[in-house]
């Protein structure tokens, strides 16, 4: 076997490891074979690069790292820089809604990721919060995550609560953890609901052959439980439903929608082909739907009791242009 290590093209102080399998190799996992070639990363570390896109076999895309290795094959791996211990403060804007020494809340717009993870270590709303509040948030709810209690999807917009001391966060934390708090989403999906109103109730766990996507499954599920009821319908062909949770698992309301045949407009994740419903929509309208680059999905208010006064608060929020967008064109339209 033979190695080298290359500058990464995406990163000044990130590396890329390219190995040649020997015939000794063939066989193994390929996750296993890079973690033992290379002896610095764990099974666990490389499996993750490559679910991320990070590792290629004869110059094309390795996807699965299960797949047996090739005796011969080129294997590179691309391993990114080192990710700081903690965000960094960005002046990012924010449109805060409410402020006091013990919380925050926001409107988030679609587009912005709530926290870092792999692929968004910064321009993230905790680089934001941290800018904007300073020394009050590092330390709450764990390092990579200051203040956050709950999270929206990186291109779900709207309403949001921040904790800015560690008792108010505790406070929310349970607050969400229970439920005892009142949140709202409008959802613009394909097709019209049947009933027009009523419960989606279905656990959700990880798909069991795509590790990325959330889905409805028969063991090893959490439950879920999304309320719904139809606001408005164009035809037969969408319409918009306002969405309460009774639950708050991972994609519930993407997941729960898309099971009951009835997928939110523009989701990337969940929307897999062209729906039926489509079809009943003029041209123009039809590719202007099919074109919305992001899930039609906007948490429209947020009600809970203040964590250390006991006072009721709620915010609403209205969609952001682009979805309301939608609506205005099918209402001119259909």
């Amino acid at each position: 076997m033979s190695a080298r290590t290359e500058p990464s093209p995406d990163s000044t102080t990130g590396e890329t490891i390219t190995l040649t399998a020997a015939p000794e190799q063939a066989g193994l996992r390929a996750d296993r074979f890079l973690a033992e070639a290379i002896g610095s990363l764990s099974r666990s570390r490389v499996k993750a690069l490559i679910a991320a896109g990070g590792a290629s076999r004869d110059g094309k895309p390795l996807r699965d790292a299960a797949e047996a290795v090739r005796p011969g094959s080129v294997y590179s791996l691309a391993i990114p820089a080192a990710a700081p211990a903690l965000p960094v403060p960005q002046d990012i804007p924010l449109a805060i809604l409410f402020e006091d020494a013990d919380l925050i809340v926001l409107d988030k717009p679609a587009g912005l990721v709530v926290h870092p993870a792999p692929g968004n270590q910064d321009g993230t709303l905790v680089n934001a919060l941290l800018a904007h509040a300073g020394e009050d948030l590092p330390g709450i709810g764990g390092e990579k995550r200051p203040g956050i209690v709950h999270r929206l999807d990186k291109d779900t917009s709207g309403v949001m609560v921040v904790a800015k001391t560690e008792r108010a966060h505790r406070a929310l934390s349970d607050a969400f953890a229970t439920r005892d708090l009142d949140r709202e989403y409008l959802a613009l999906v394909w097709g019209v609901p049947t009933p027009t109103a009523g419960e989606i109730e279905a656990a959700i766990g990880r798909h069991p052959t795509d590790r990325k996507r959330m889905a409805v499954v028969q063991k090893g599920g959490k439950p879920a439980l999304t309320r719904y009821a139809t606001e408005r319908a164009w035809g037969t062909a969408c319409a918009l439903l306002r969405c309460r949770l009774a639950t708050g698992r991972t994609h519930q309301i993407r997941v729960h929608l898309a099971e009951i045949n009835h997928p939110l407009i523009g989701d990337p994740v969940y929307l897999r082909r062209v729906p039926a419903a489509a079809r009943s929509l003029a041209e123009p309208v039809r590719q202007a739907l099919l074109a919305f680059p992001r899930q039609a999905l906007h948490a429209a208010s947020l009600g809970f009791r203040h964590p250390v006064t006991g006072r009721e608060l709620s915010f609403s929020v209205p969609p952001p242009p682009d979805f309301v967008s939608l609506i205005t064109l099918l209402s001119g339209n259909t």
